[in-house]
């Protein structure tokens, strides 16, 4: 038998050298009785889609679904107002931004990301064996276009709403950024719909431009898995390129389908219902006098010190959430050296445990 430390020599040697880095995923999913820690849709789904999946036969699991998702991408072209061959869709938003990056930059070439913002992103830079810039945001939580931009980079990624923070960029520096960038402009829209405002209107602008969302958030379909990109014909035809075929599985966009159609009106309420306790959240935070960063997505982010400690004790009192530590210290998280908490919003009756778990565990609380 091969002992187990000669096993992971051996894997270090014919692993790729830009891999030995990289560690699994591995957030703390320790049970909890509520979970507003990774921002998907607790009110549920549609129930359109619920007797969507319902209705499903048995062939749908035993044929191999659509090759690129065509049925998807007319619905999803329509949902967005562009044409189908304006849209690319993968398995999950996460699947199109590493498809997005294989497809545009060679190995060595840099992308420029903002910090802090979607983790994932420089895990993908890693794998795909670039070289990332990281820009932190300005004090005011902005993208620092002109830094940015003199990275000089392939790839130019932007979080609005920002993952982590919350915030949208500002008009001004993602235009800046798209009229300037010699490269790809990749913005993620995850959190757009949540937002009221997007930057769709750039795919008019620029045919270097893509734009990715997923149907995780708002749709509450995040167990099957369900991203798309819109941008310029010939731009989404090299991200299909890249993701390759059957990365929707026919379950998944028999789900989609219904929640775009039928499911839509259900969706756009349960939005509404979220902005609506996002602010009734923010208020009750600074009532306990925190100060929450100003949000635009489906949660919301709130300097505290300790985040980590915290989190864990919040879990103890049976609801979690998610903690960020070492975070630039910059603007509103300078008080708290870049750690905070992001807290889904829900149910109010879900918002309500959260809080009175996060009292059950603030500083001098028996």
């Amino acid at each position: 038998m091969i002992p187990a430390r000669a096993d992971r020599e051996t894997a270090l040697e014919i692993a790729r050298a830009s891999y030995r880095g990289i560690s699994l995923y591995n957030p703390d999913r320790s049970p909890a009785r509520i979970d507003l820690s990774d921002n998907t849709n607790t009110w549920g789904v549609a129930p359109a889609v619920e007797a969507a999946l319902r209705e499903a036969s048995i062939a749908t699991v035993t044929r191999y679904p659509n090759l690129y998702a065509a049925a998807l991408k007319d619905a999803l072209g329509g949902y967005l107002g562009v044409g189908a061959d304006r849209i690319v869709t993968g398995c999950g938003s996460d699947d199109v931004l590493d498809s997005a990056i294989r497809a545009f930059a060679e190995p060595g070439d840099v992308i420029a990301l903002p910090d802090p913002s979607f983790a994932a992103i420089g895990i993908f830079a890693q794998m795909n064996a670039l070289r990332p810039a990281v820009v932190p945001l300005t004090a005011s939580l902005d993208l620092d276009a002109e830094t940015m931009l003199a990275t000089d980079a392939r790839i130019i990624y932007i979080c609005s709403p920002n993952n982590p923070t919350g915030g949208s960029m500002s008009r001004a520096a993602v235009e800046r950024v798209v009229e300037r960038a010699r490269g790809v402009v990749i913005i993620d829209e995850a959190y757009a719909e949540f937002a009221g405002v997007d930057f769709l209107d750039l795919l008019e602008r620029s045919d270097r431009v893509l734009i990715s969302r997923t149907m995780s958030k708002a749709f509450g379909l995040a167990g099957l898995r369900v991203g798309y990109a819109a941008g310029a014909p010939a731009l989404v035809a090299e991200v299909e390129k890249s993701r390759g075929p059957y990365k929707v599985n026919a379950l998944a966009e028999r789900a989609a389908l219904a929640a775009l159609g039928p499911g839509l009106s259900w969706a756009r309420e349960h939005v509404t219902q979220a902005v609506e306790n996002r602010e009734r959240l923010a208020d009750e935070l600074r009532g306990r006098g925190l100060e929450p960063l100003p949000s635009a997505a489906n949660f919301v982010c709130v300097p505290v010190a300790d985040a980590d400690a915290r989190g864990k004790r919040m879990r103890a009192h049976g609801v979690a959430v998610r903690p960020f530590e070492g975070m630039p210290a910059i603007g509103p998280l300078a008080a708290t050296n870049g750690s905070a908490l992001r807290i889904s919003v829900g149910p109010w009756e879900m918002i309500e445990a959260a809080l009175d778990a996060l009292d059950a565990t603030a500083e001098g609380t028996p």
